[in-house]
């Protein structure tokens, strides 16, 4: 009897001990921190205007600032005026460069940084002609830099969003061709890089979201064979 008591004391410990080294992972998921545009659908007549947020999503992760690139079509659209968002407490802007736009949003203390989604800076454009066209996100020039001792940037390429604008009637019109980008079928590539982050593609989120499930279930029910 006593031999029997100590068996199954052994096999409670040892499920003990497996449920307190998966339930960390339980429920736990990397986010991809990204950029969007809201809405992501514009309309406007030409010579007309239009505002289009420049958005961001943290994800998993805590930030200290952001550099977005924004691509245009420099024959379709100009842009006009950035007005600051809410989110970060100082946002910058460069439109001397045609074709791309600059949006930069920091945080003034690292001890306060920015944990939630919302608007960086609202842009306004001015259509030139009757065309469509597509805004997207320079990826191999934006960045998302999580607030950690080596600024990592942790934005995925591949979840950042584009908005389609349709200028008057509409019509063919240049498409821009952002570096490294995502939009327009795109492959791609790696942000500038400081080590430790994410990769581009978002195959490490999806490892992690179906090993983990896996992993629990197996050693749950080796555990349970061992018990009965």
């Amino acid at each position: 009897m006593y031999i029997n008591n100590m068996n199954i004391l052994k096999k409670i410990f040892l499920v003990l001990i497996i449920f307190f080294a998966v339930a960390p992972f339980v429920g736990a998921s990397v986010i991809a921190a990204s950029l969007s545009f809201d809405p992501k659908t514009v309309t406007t007549t030409n010579g007309g205007t239009f505002q289009i947020a420049v958005t961001i999503d943290p994800g998993s992760d805590s930030l200290n600032s952001t550099d977005a690139y924004v691509t245009y079509d420099a024959t379709l659209l100009k842009p006009t005026n950035v007005a600051a968002g809410t989110l970060f407490p100082t946002v910058t802007n460069d439109l001397s460069t045609s074709g791309k736009a600059y949006i930069a949003g920091l945080v003034n203390d690292t001890a306060s940084p920015v944990t939630k989604a919302g608007t960086v800076a609202t842009i306004t454009f001015q259509g030139l002609k009757d065309g469509t066209g597509t805004l997207a996100y320079d990826c191999s020039s934006s960045k998302i830099v999580k607030n950690d001792l080596n600024a990592t940037n942790v934005m995925v390429c591949a979840s950042n969003g584009t908005a389609a604008v349709t200028i008057g009637g509409g019509g063919s019109s240049n498409v821009p061709t952002p570096t490294g980008g995502a939009a327009n079928g795109l492959t791609p590539t790696t942000p500038p890089t400081t080590g430790g982050e994410l990769p581009v593609t978002g195959t490490f989120d999806n490892i992690i979201k179906f090993a983990i499930p896996g992993s629990i279930i197996f050693m749950l029910g080796l555990a349970v064979r061992m018990i009965l």
